[in-house]
């Protein structure tokens, strides 16, 4: 019988290789978020109701879609270069090349036509989206099983989404727009597209770097069993940590790809100065600068569930404030993304810590390790939260009276009203959402994780001592 192999000891190496990995999959999906709505609308002049459907309908695709491709992770064996980075390796072309196409402009098509060059690119864009992003998910639990190295590679993973949303979020302000001949500035698909050619050559880059430096550390179990994806379902759905934890990441990155949205319109028509949205991405994400040499103090100090609990609890309350004063100010509302952003940090942050966590939890219930189907159901709510991001976003533009098809005009007064009310109320309400959630629903506290964790690690070395030599 071969030693058990060392499952823990991350290098910087590991920690700045997944960092990438996140960082390779946010330059597109931070261009998907505030940028392909407005595409959508600004330039092919589909109305919100049809986007609103398309979205609807691209999930609908997700929820057949992604349990199958985590079950398919999960039965293929590890080779070589282990059971999931691979797929960084294999599938980071197609999704480069479905992100491109989702910001093609073909010029003198309808608008129906339009509409279906949007549905088949849109869903092969979520498709190779997933077909990247459960494995990537699911490395976590195999490059450690180490809690406090798992809250490093979650906090570094958070690190480099940031790093991969800040060129759509902070350069393309300042390239993708040109002013019209009624003297407002709008988007150019042309511009936008050369953007977009960029961000899928460096995405390419980037996974490759990430599949180099990271390494899979824990092992397979000695003996797989046949996953049974109905069972698996079920024990999911009485995996009360899962389940909470996946409402609240659907929350999170719901409203953080809503604000990302409604914020390039706010500054667009309401502050009349879509340029200086860059400085909202400066100001939502300084908090994590601030916070990243003693967030991993304070997680040992506090936890993880009482850390994040009490942020999202200071984000609410910030939106809400937000509300209330109602300024015309764009950088006073800078102060409010700012103290929003620092509530937000520590589940934005933490957020992949705790979905390892409730995956190991999977394992105690169930008794088998399903990082794949876990994570895909755990993917799949988080693209639900994108969808009520984008859906909502649209249907609100609906609802508020927004012109799609003058929008090199100004919009009415009481549309950019109704506009800046969006855009603080519904992430008030999200966050406090959040925080009622994880402080009163989610029994992993640190207590209860060190314990799992224990009763995971006497398993695993009692089932590599009983495998046969």
């Amino acid at each position: 019988m071969e030693p058990l192999q060392k499952t823990s000891g991350i290098t910087w190496k590991d920690k700045v290789g997944y960092a990438m990995g996140d960082a390779g999959g946010t330059l597109f999906l931070g261009l998907v978020g505030p940028f392909l709505q407005m595409f959508y609308t600004d330039v092919l002049h589909l109305s919100a109701l049809r986007i609103t459907v398309l979205l609807f309908a691209a999930r609908f695709w997700d929820a057949i879609n992604d349990p199958l491709w985590g079950t398919l992770v999960d039965r293929k064996p590890a080779g070589k270069h282990g059971k999931f980075r691979p797929y960084l390796r294999v599938f980071s072309v197609p999704l480069a090349v479905s992100g491109i196409l989702a910001f093609t402009y073909i010029p003198g098509l309808s608008e129906n036509q339009y509409l279906i060059y949007a549905y088949i690119t849109y869903i092969f864009y979520g498709m190779m989206y997933t077909a990247v992003n459960i494995p990537f998910g699911s490395m976590a639990s195999v490059i450690t099983d180490d809690g406090t190295e798992r809250s490093q590679l979650s906090i570094f993973r958070s690190v480099g989404a940031g790093l991969g949303g800040l060129p759509a979020a902070m350069l393309l302000p300042q390239l993708v727009y040109t002013t019209a001949a009624s003297g407002k500035e709008v988007l150019d698909p042309g511009r936008l597209f050369v953007c977009v050619l960029a961000l899928g050559a460096c995405s390419v880059a980037i996974y490759m770097a990430a599949f180099k430096m990271t390494r899979e550390r824990v092992p397979p179990p000695p003996r797989e069993e046949k996953h049974d994806i109905l069972k698996t379902i079920g024990t999911l759905l009485h995996n009360r940590p899962f389940v909470v934890l996946c409402f609240a990441s659907m929350l999170l990155i719901g409203t953080t790809m809503y604000t990302q949205t409604v914020y390039q319109y706010l500054y667009k028509d309401y502050f009349e100065a879509p340029k200086l949205n860059t400085l909202v991405t400066v100001a939502t994400y300084l908090p994590t600068v601030l916070l990243l040499p003693v967030l991993n103090k304070l997680v040992m100090r506090f936890g993880k569930k009482r850390l994040c609990a009490w942020g999202l609890l200071l984000a609410a309350a910030a939106n809400a404030l937000a509300l209330l004063i109602r300024t015309g100010n764009p950088y006073v509302f800078l102060v409010f993304c700012f103290l929003s952003g620092l509530g937000g940090t520590f589940l934005t942050m933490e957020i992949w810590a705790l979905a390892t966590d409730v995956i190991d939890y999977q394992e105690l219930l169930s008794r088998k390790r399903e990082e794949g189907t876990s994570y895909a159901f755990f993917s799949f709510t988080r693209k639900l939260g994108q969808t009520l991001a984008g859906s909502g976003s649209s249907f609100l533009l609906g609802i508020i009276g927004y012109d799609e098809k003058n929008t090199q005009v100004a919009q009415a007064p009481a549309v950019v009203r109704r506009m800046y009310t969006s855009a603080t109320l519904v992430p008030a309400i999200a966050f406090a959402l959040m925080f009622l959630t994880l402080a009163f629903l989610y029994p992993l506290g640190m207590k209860e994780e060190a314990s799992m964790r224990e009763e995971l690690r006497r398993r695993r070395a009692e089932a590599e001592a009983g495998a046969p030599a």
